[in-house]
């Protein structure tokens, strides 16, 4: 049994026709010219227990919207979801124990009580007795490393304790699926690197089942192995990281340092390879005193391919590969 399932997946609004002139708020407002929106249309996703899945796409892709109907904040209008089996829309409770949600733009703390005062809340709203509750607690605080703003209030917490704070909430129930919706936003490098090492010991540790959704893709590079790209509510690319840079073909730079000055005869825009075994798509972008810089595509040759036809003008010294910026990858896909 899958962890989450979504088949058919449907989502549209009616919303008021849009008019144009003086007062056209208010002519809006009353208007009877109504038209459809389609937020989600006939996704199919499935994630497997214990899978890091990131679920990414522009603004207006219908993340936000997927993510609310599978967590039973929204009916959908078509499809069905579920969650270990269970529907959230019909099982709601039973859902809600195996389910933590994070929005890193809304905290489920109470802002002016101190941290621990959120937990004592949120306990008694799962019906968790103070056994095990101190036990989860415990046990996330190994992880999180929550004592040390234990008794301060939510509102005076750094962006990035708030957020250990957010997922310690969501986690208290011991729940098998995380969902986070922008964990990282607004947070400097280091609260950013220090999230990413949490989420990825209570993935690889704990065995948590986590869909991620966020606008970094550095999150999605240094933690998920599967990415589900939509755009438009219809999914582009369901895969891992490495098949989607092949797909995409962007070119892979490679930069060598030669012992000696010996790149006479190379010369930015040549191609080389030509009348060989390998393809004509190794261009030299760059030429320096002892350096040569070229690009390629993978997909068609690989790297050492490319340094054996380098080194018939001469022993190289040193190395550099460089791989597309991982962004610049899905920006292709959207």
């Amino acid at each position: 049994m899958a962890m989450l399932e979504a088949s058919g997946l449907s989502k549209t609004f009616v919303t008021a026709l849009p008019k144009e002139g003086k007062l056209k708020a208010v002519r809006t407002l009353f208007s009877r010219e109504r038209k459809v929106v389609t937020a989600v249309n006939a996704l199919d996703m499935r994630v497997e227990e214990g899978e890091f899945v990131g679920f990414i796409g522009p603004n207006g892709a219908g993340k936000s919207t997927t993510i609310k109907m599978l967590c039973g904040i929204l009916h959908p209008s078509a499809g069905e979801v579920r969650i270990a089996g269970l529907s959230p829309q019909r099982e709601r409770r039973r859902v809600a124990r195996r389910i933590g949600v994070v929005f890193g733009q809304r905290s489920q703390l109470w802002w002016d009580l101190p941290l621990k005062d959120s937990f004592d809340i949120l306990a008694a709203m799962f019906r968790l007795g103070a056994a095990e509750k101190e036990r989860q607690l415990s046990k996330l605080d190994e992880v999180l490393q929550l004592r040390e703003f234990w008794d301060t209030p939510v509102r005076r917490l750094s962006l990035g304790q708030r957020m250990r704070g957010d997922l310690a909430a969501a986690l208290l129930h011991d729940p098998a699926l995380l969902v986070l919706d922008e964990p990282t936003i607004g947070m400097d490098a280091a609260a950013k690197r220090q999230i990413r090492d949490h989420l990825k010991l209570l993935n690889s540790e704990y065995g948590k089942t986590v869909l991620l959704t966020t606008h970094d893709m550095d999150d999605i590079e240094t933690l998920c192995d599967r990415v589900i790209v939509i755009s438009r509510g219809e999914m582009l690319y369901d895969g891992g990281l490495a098949l989607l840079r092949e797909r995409i073909g962007l070119p892979t730079t490679v930069s060598v340092t030669y012992a000696r000055d010996t790149t006479i005869g190379l010369a930015p825009g040549m191609r080389i390879g030509e009348g060989v075994s390998a393809p004509s798509e190794v261009k030299v972008i760059d030429v320096a005193e002892r350096e040569a810089t070229v690009s390629f595509n993978r997909a068609q040759i690989g790297v050492m391919e490319v340094l054996r036809l380098l080194s018939a003008w001469g022993d190289i010294a040193d190395v550099h590969v460089e791989e597309p910026e991982f962004e610049d990858i899905v920006s292709r896909v959207y």
